[in-house]
């Protein structure tokens, strides 16, 4: 028993030190300001009676006497912390207001990215630098697009990109901003007339394409066909031309032999008879009252 309650209290110390006792202390310890910890892309900003007492960006753990002096003891309880975010961001703007050239009213929406250069910059030289970035941006937009032929707002929108970023950036820059890659990704119409007109034209255009489209089939077809038909007359003439002489020839040669000839005749007559399809009736020779008898009864009429 000894033994076993020798092994459960050190282990209860233990437990008790690494779930509570070790977390309180290093919790005093960042609140006497001995250290902080930085995460992977963020930014300590720490301000003692209205004055940056310091700034450390760099991920890790840090002691804060070397990096600030005897101010560490007490900038946590008579100054502030300000960790600031310094990844990459981004936003789009839906929509803003132009007009073309042509007084066309269109929107346009745009999207760009932006990090945090400058900590000090973007806490206290804008109370909104977001904010503010952002109806800069749309600004721009209106001032540098508006008036443009409406064939340009609606192709060359690489060049209109660089426009609106050579604008916005020196004013993001003061307010400690760093304005990434901007790109205008929509041109469209805002007015519902005007889009409503447009899909009527180009529905009706679509039509009158269509109809020509099969128009020129048809006649193409009608072009064959007329030559095919044309060909084939021409063909068939030129058979029916030539069918007499070579018929000619042909009976020519079987009446050259008058048993061939005989024999052939014989063969036509025989099968005219088989095509007529009418009734035969086969009488032995040297009787003639019987033909006239069959004939008679055949014509009731005469």
């Amino acid at each position: 028993m000894d033994n076993l309650l020798q092994i459960l209290i050190p282990a209860a110390a233990a437990f008790v030190g690494m779930w509570f006792a070790l977390p309180i202390a290093l919790f005093l310890l960042r609140m006497m300001g001995l250290y902080t910890i930085v995460q992977e892309g963020t930014c300590q900003v720490f301000m003692l009676f209205g004055k940056v007492a310091g700034i450390i960006n760099e991920p890790g753990l840090h002691f804060l006497l070397p990096k600030l002096g005897p101010k560490a003891l007490v900038v946590n309880w008579l100054g502030s912390r300000r960790v600031l975010d310094m990844r990459l961001d981004q936003q789009y703007l839906r929509s803003n207001p132009v007009n073309s050239e042509e007084g066309a009213p269109m929107g346009v929406g745009i999207w760009y990215e932006m990090y945090i250069s400058e900590p000090v910059s973007y806490l206290f030289k804008n109370a909104d630098p977001r904010g503010s970035l952002a109806a800069n941006v749309s600004n721009a937009v209106v001032r540098s697009l508006s008036n443009l032929p409406l064939e340009k707002m609606l192709v060359d929108r690489h060049a209109m990109s660089r426009t609106v970023r050579e604008e916005v950036s020196p004013r993001s820059q003061e307010w400690g901003y760093k304005l990434g890659s901007v790109y205008i990704r929509k041109v469209h119409f805002r007015d519902v007339g005007m889009i409503h007109q447009i899909e009527a034209k180009v529905v009706n255009r679509l039509r009158q394409v269509t109809s020509a489209i099969k128009q020129d089939g048809a006649n193409q077809v009608n072009i064959i066909t007329s030559t095919a038909d044309r060909q084939a007359a021409t063909e068939f003439a030129k058979a029916g031309a030539i069918r007499p002489r070579v018929v000619g020839q042909a009976m020519q040669a079987i009446t050259a032999n008058p048993e061939v000839a005989a024999a052939v005749f014989e063969i036509l007559e025989t099968q005219k008879i088989l095509e007529s399809k009418s009734k035969l009736t086969l009488i032995p020779k040297g009787s003639e009252l019987l033909g006239q008898l069959l004939v008679s009864g055949q014509n009731p009429a005469v």
